[in-house]
């Protein structure tokens, strides 16, 4: 247990965070998730038998303090890191013509900035051992929406991961974007109700990142776009 892989998951408690840690903690690695709620984190922990493998730690994925702690904790604690993933990420459901402008600096910080502190605080790490970044766009990084300032930050995040990439592959770091279209998670909570259609599961988005995650060294899977059937933007 102590030399197998580590990662550390940002916004790890619900949802896709929440998936990937479950499939990487039954494929061996350590892992350690972030989130803002500690009372949610305690009940990811207990909902899976307080594993010894899982460290939770409460924190903003946008406060360059938070995201320095968790890394330096998650080392302290598993002596290794393996994997980064950035899946924190807000949205506000509005449109940059008719919403409230009172939420978007939460949504640009969280989305953009935080796979950003993430990388920075990872990177000395992951230069060891020769690891992987995953960050967790969606489609909207690619198929413009009317007014979609959301999809205004995830066009943000695939630009980061490609330029990120040129920079770390010659340290021997990987970076995937995993981009999912319309996934059933508590991310539609505030837009009242899940959108029409057939929805992808957050375990069926954990395939990915974990597929991702455990390629061989030497390949580097870069971008990875996955849609229900039906879905056509």
């Amino acid at each position: 247990m102590t030399d197998s892989p580590v990662a550390l998951i940002t916004g790890g408690g619900s949802g896709i965070g929440a998936a990937v840690a479950r499939q990487l903690l039954d494929a061996g690695h350590r892992v350690a998730v972030t989130g803002r709620g500690k009372a949610r984190l305690r009940g990811f922990a207990e909902e899976l038998g307080e594993p010894e493998g899982l460290l939770t730690i409460a924190g903003n994925t946008a406060d360059h303090g938070d995201v320095q702690a968790a890394v330096d904790t998650t080392l302290k604690a598993f002596g290794r890191l393996d994997t980064v993933v950035a899946n924190a990420g807000v949205a506000t459901h509005d449109t940059v013509a008719e919403g409230d402008p009172a939420g978007w600096a939460e949504m640009v910080l969280t989305n953009v900035l935080g796979p950003a502190l993430l990388i920075r605080a990872s990177i000395d790490a992951l230069r060891e051992t020769r690891g992987r970044i995953v960050l967790v766009g969606s489609v909207a990084g690619f198929v413009h929406g009317p007014g979609n300032l959301y999809g205004a930050t995830k066009w943000a995040v695939t630009g980061l991961a490609e330029n990120t990439r040129r920079q770390v592959t010659e340290w021997g770091v990987g970076v995937t974007l995993v981009a999912p279209g319309r996934v059933e998670t508590p991310f539609w909570d505030g837009y009242g109700s899940l959108p029409p259609g057939r929805l992808l599961t957050a375990d069926q988005i954990a395939d990915s990142v974990v597929w991702a995650v455990r390629q061989p060294d030497g390949v580097d899977v870069n971008t990875v776009v996955v849609r229900p059937l039906g879905q056509p933007n």
